[in-house]
């Protein structure tokens, strides 16, 4: 997965599209992302003890990762991702830019 936590994406579809927030957290498994702000979801919870009230919270939802695309730091658009081996390491470069992510 190219994506990785902590970067800022671009989300290209849904009610979200064209917003830009930062990926909280990644699950390479399910090839899903959180991110932060984006994709919220309403949930009702139950009042807990007696005389409390109920509440109804907004969390952010998992996204596949095809429909977010990453912002470079450098170059600040919505780019692909590649990699390259710099002094022997494993690099993430900007497709556009040609600059590291």
């Amino acid at each position: 997965m190219k994506i990785k936590s902590g970067d800022k994406v671009l989300m290209l579809v849904g009610k979200d599209k064209g917003k830009i927030g930062k990926v909280m957290k990644v699950f390479p498994k399910k090839n899903k992302v959180v991110v932060e702000g984006l994709n919220l979801c309403k949930k009702h919870y139950r009042p807990r003890r007696e005389g409390e009230k109920g509440e109804i919270v907004e969390i952010p939802r998992p996204v596949d990762v095809s429909n977010v695309a990453l912002i470079c730091p450098n170059c600040e658009k919505p780019t692909r991702v590649g990699y390259r081996f710099e002094n022997g390491k494993k690099v993430r470069y900007c497709k556009k830019c040609k600059g590291k992510v």
